[in-house]
Order: structure tokens, then C-alpha cells, then sequence
């Protein structure tokens, strides 16, 4: 069974670090919301784009991304 995207962004939380991706996991902790079972890329970009005012950007989240294929390879 594959890992979902926020079991592994989870594992990059640390509130000690301030680096663009950690932040967003962070802040992704204390979201309710976010689909926590998913690791389809087009339902998770659109939560994001839609809710996540705490992502400044898209491209921390494509980062964050391309980190979890690496990881899941």
C-alpha cells in the first residue's frame, strides 16, 4: 500500500526548521480539511489552490511533490 502525500509530508514537520516545505507541512498539520487519504496530484493541487492560505505558493507544494515520488520509489 502506497503512502498517502500527507503521511509523508508529515514526516518532513519540524518546527524548528523554517525551510519552504517544512512550513508547509507545519501549517498542513493544523488543517482540518486537508484530504489526508488521497495521493492524487489534480485533488490535491485544487484543495490547495482553493484552501490553503498558508501556502504562498504553488511551487512549494509541486516541491513537496516531487520529493514524495522520489520517496515512494
Amino acid at each position: 500500500m502506497q503512502t498517502s502525500f500527507y503521511d509523508y509530508l508529515m514526516t518532513r514537520r519540524n518546527p524548528l526548521d523554517h525551510g519552504a516545505v517544512a512550513e508547509f507541512a507545519n501549517n498542513a498539520f493544523f488543517d482540518q480539511s486537508f484530504p489526508k487519504h488521497t495521493n492524487d496530484f489534480a485533488t490535491l493541487s485544487q484543495y490547495l489552490e482553493e484552501n490553503a492560505g498558508y501556502l504562498p505558493t504553488m511551487t512549494i507544494f509541486d516541491a513537496a511533490w516531487q520529493q514524495y515520488l522520489a520517496a515512494m520509489n
